[in-house]
């Protein structure tokens, strides 16, 4: 993005600088294939649950060992690409991904399949930073929009991940999860040969470059604020990941095929959550469409767990899956607002990290799981919004960040916000 607002401003132009959609495209599938490794994950736990005689705490402790080389990874690969791009870092995290999850569904110990999840979490936290880093530059000035486009390919890969999870491991048994790796092997191939091609910080045409300064410095204690609040998110949206599939085999007495499908209908739905959070943030105000979608969450969630009939609870997921995911793409653009000098390290804590730390809670929700049931890990989900909103509340209005860039036909100040 930097690159595209450099040249405008080099020519002087104060209109919009339009997004670069073939790079995004690219970055969203990429995201996609990335996040289906993911979230085929939660659709498996019943199947790891079955065929190695598992508890629900050692089943949620496979999500933490997904999520664990993540969030400690991944604000240091941050770090290290604002420091020096490293675009290799995506086609190579795509791949390593799917191939942890592939792997873990041929172990044939816990521990191995331990292993196996770390390694797909190192693969998740070489994908995010850089990527978004890149989907960053090639949103032009509308960047909530255009990181929602990013995002949306996150959203569909957990989508489709339990379907096509399921649907391999209901043919071949728990081995059949090893044919996840396929995509992911052939999309890192296609990022090798496109990547060079994407929007760089530092070209501006062929031959061309420009220096950037970012007028206005890191506004760390907003970033905080705002990570602790992307840290309840993560717990509420990993627990629903975790425990949806079992929440519909044990509360409300349906097939473990129902319950992938309960999954695929969240983020279904969620796409469009995405999508649409997007496009309000750029009209509205980022903070405000946060706040409005976390109010909402709360009441919508009360209702989805005392509904008891599948049917119901069924229908509840469409609007639950919008809103929940309607902050995703946003909190990384206010992350990113608040540390413009840092926009790899932004997305590595908000998507790394602070995600990631939601995987840490998995065990312990498993252990409520284990004494009190599958309901009553659901009612501790629901209160989670209101911490969330208490956080989010105390945020500044949005930020405005102004770029000076130089090149050939001089220095002039363009803003951004």
């Amino acid at each position: 993005m930097l690159k595209q607002e450099t040249a405008a401003t080099r020519q002087g132009s104060p209109e919009e600088v339009p997004m670069d959609r073939g790079a995004l495209a690219h970055l969203g599938v990429a995201h996609l294939v990335d996040d289906m490794s993911q979230g085929a994950l939660p659709a498996m736990l019943p199947f790891f649950i079955a065929a190695h005689n598992l508890s629900y705490s050692a089943g949620a402790g496979l999500m933490l060992a997904a999520t664990i080389g993540s969030s400690v990874l991944q604000p240091l690969l941050g770090q290290f690409s604002d420091r020096r791009s490293a675009p290799w870092l995506v086609p190579v995290g795509v791949f390593l991904a799917g191939s942890g999850v592939a792997l873990a569904s041929l172990m044939p110990t816990y521990w191995l399949i331990v292993v196996a999840l770390v390694l797909g979490g190192v693969g998740v936290a070489a994908f995010h930073p850089e990527a978004a880093r890149y989907a960053n530059y090639a949103a032009g000035t509308r960047r909530a929009t255009g990181m929602s486009f990013f995002s949306l390919g996150g959203s569909l890969g957990f989508a489709v991940g339990p379907l096509i999870a399921t649907a391999l491991m209901l043919t071949f048994g728990l081995p059949g999860g090893a044919l996840i790796v396929l995509p992911g092997a052939a999309m890192a191939l296609v990022l090798f040969r496109r990547m060079p091609q994407f929007p760089s910080p530092r070209r501006t045409g062929p031959g061309k470059s420009a220096s950037i300064r970012i007028l206005r410095s890191d506004a760390w204690g907003p970033f905080a604020l705002l990570t602790v609040a992307v840290i309840g998110r993560s717990v509420l949206s990993q627990g629903l990941n975790t425990f949806m599939p079992l929440y519909w085999r044990d509360v409300l007495q349906q097939p473990v095929a129902i319950g992938s499908l309960a999954l695929t209908i969240l983020s279904t739905s969620g796409a469009a959550g995405t999508l649409l959070g997007g496009w309000l943030a750029d009209r509205y105000g980022r903070r405000r469409v946060v706040l409005a979608a976390t109010a909402v969450l709360t009441v919508l969630l009360g209702i989805f767990v005392a509904a008891q009939n599948a049917v119901l609870a069924g229908l509840l997921l469409v609007p639950v899956g919008v809103v929940l995911f309607t902050p995703m793409s946003v909190l990384v653009v206010m992350a990113q607002e608040y540390l413009p000098n840092r926009l790899g390290t932004a997305a590595g804590v908000t998507q790394g990290l602070a995600f990631s730390l939601g995987g840490v809670a998995a065990p312990l929700l498993g252990a409520v799981a284990d004494l009190h049931g599958v309901h009553a890990v659901m009612m501790v989900i629901t209160v989670l919004p209101l911490f969330i909103f208490a956080f989010m509340a105390m945020l500044p209005e949005d930020q405005h960040v102004t770029v000076y860039a130089s090149g050939s036909g001089g220095p002039s100040p363009t803003s951004r916000s």
